[in-house]
């Protein structure tokens, strides 16, 4: 009787592991990765890097401090942003 009763707890214990193994390869590891290439994608930033933000405004850093950048959207006006607001460098073939 035991037997019965243990196979059954081991095969419960084996459906738990391969589903938080499905889990961890599914959502939990992409996520790290993401993470990362983001962190390096925001230290590699440097002044002339032609950047969109988070809520879509395009221009090119001029000034670079610890936890802000300069960015420059036309001749005349430049803002202060966060770096966390950065959305991605601009590709070049987007050009008109």
């Amino acid at each position: 009787m035991f037997t019965v009763a243990t196979s059954s707890s081991l095969t419960m214990v084996g459906y738990i592991i391969f589903l938080i193994l499905i889990f961890y390869f599914l959502m939990i590891r992409p996520q790290k990765k993401t993470k990362t290439k983001r962190k390096e994608m925001m230290e590699s930033l440097s002044v002339g890097d032609e950047i969109y933000t988070a809520g879509g405004i395009l221009g090119s850093i001029t000034r670079i401090k610890t936890n802000t950048i300069w960015l420059k959207i036309s001749d005349k006006c430049e803002i202060e942003l966060l770096k966390s607001s950065v959305g991605g460098l601009k590709a070049n073939n987007t050009d008109e």
